[in-house]
């Protein structure tokens, strides 16, 4: 019985949409929005490697924010596993929101 190949591009597209519903609880946008999100990578068995990092190494939801991320995306159609991991290099500047958060926040 043959493999039925993974779609990468279609689960990274829902990864993104998961990650849009997860909100840092300090600032009223998402964390993919404040551009926490610096990678997502697919493999071609459906695991996904999530690299991100937090507003501050002292942010007070340094644990729960990862947790609700690996939960958000675990639960994807087609994901088989996820890696969440934490970077502080580079660290988190407001350059990194996209339009839409630079404009909700009045930046």
């Amino acid at each position: 019985m043959a493999e039925t190949a993974i779609d990468k591009d279609a689960i990274r597209d829902k990864v993104v949409e998961a990650l849009q519903n997860i909100y840092d609880p300090e600032i009223p946008v998402s964390i993919y929005e404040l551009g926490l999100v610096y990678e997502i990578e697919v493999a071609d068995d459906g695991f996904v490697h999530i690299l991100m990092t937090l507003t501050t190494p002292h942010c007070p939801e340094a644990q729960s924010l990862p947790l609700q991320v690996e939960l958000e995306t675990k639960f994807i159609e087609g994901v088989t596993g996820v890696d969440v991991e934490i970077t502080w290099d580079p660290p988190w500047g407001p350059d990194q929101m996209s339009d839409a958060a630079r404009l909700a926040l009045g930046f």
